[in-house]
């Protein structure tokens, strides 16, 4: 056999560790900005219902079958409203986002 594909061990841990601490003072704007969106995407382009879904799945991290309890409604109702809401996220920032921007001033 050849030797690894891949580092292991302290020298990959080390090198990673670097790589980390380089990349990660340039991408604070970045994520600021990814933030903004976020924020103003859920507030315009979801559905109240889906907005409500995400926020509860994901902020407050109850699962799908402890939202639709809540509700009273099917766990695949819930599945169906989160996913069509990530579905409307997704799109908006990926092909909405200068959009976003240009109206946040």
């Amino acid at each position: 056999m050849g030797e690894p594909r891949y580092r292991r061990g302290r020298a990959f841990a080390s090198d990673m560790a670097v790589y980390t601490r380089t990349i990660s003072s340039d991408n604070g704007a970045e994520h600021q900005r990814l933030k903004r969106n976020l924020i103003r995407a859920l507030q315009e382009e979801v559905t109240p219902l889906q907005r409500k879904y995400l926020l509860l799945y994901y902020s407050e991290g109850l699962n799908m079958r402890e939202i639709a309890d809540h509700f009273g409604v099917e766990r695949s109702t819930v599945s169906r409203t989160i996913h069509r809401g990530e579905e409307r996220l997704r799109r908006c920032l990926r092909y909405g986002a200068a959009a976003l921007l240009a109206r946040s001033g």
